[in-house]
């Protein structure tokens, strides 16, 4: 978890989620709808975005996770977001970082088109999603 190894005792059906903010006190990841549809909850596993509120705990042992606080304070996106003001409320905001490291990660130049495939599964009500977009493409180095 964000580079350290973590021990807990819970049931392994225990959504992820909860034993990120509860356990391990990672508030960052947000509880939304509890379904895996509005991705607020969103944290990279080995690479890949997942929905914590859905991931059981036996499916994310001994595997790499990385949350918002994971990313540290220098990360381009970060900047990015603050530079194209892309926050509004802030809710979903921390999830559709970690889905936009993880398609960096992989992509380190994606299309617009990419950006938003990697995106779908985040609702965002505040009406940012242009400048999320702009920040996106700007961590990338795009103009």
């Amino acid at each position: 978890m964000n580079g350290a190894s973590y021990e807990v005792q819970a049931e392994a059906a225990t959504p992820l989620l909860y034993i990120l903010r509860n356990d391990l006190n990672l508030k960052g990841v947000r509880f939304g709808c509890g379904t895996g549809h509005c991705g607020s909850c969103t944290v990279v596993m080995d690479g890949r975005a997942i929905q914590s509120c859905d991931t059981p705990l036996w499916s994310a042992a001994g595997q790499e996770i990385t949350t918002v606080e994971g990313l540290g304070e220098a990360h381009p996106l970060r900047q990015a977001f603050l530079d194209e003001q892309a926050a509004q409320c802030g809710y979903c905001i921390n999830g559709i970082l970690m889905s936009a490291a993880a398609l960096l990660e992989k992509n380190k130049s994606p299309s617009k088109n990419k950006i938003t495939e990697a995106l779908e599964r985040h609702l965002c009500r505040c009406g940012t999603h242009v400048r999320i977009l702009k920040a996106i493409q700007r961590a990338a180095g795009q103009p």
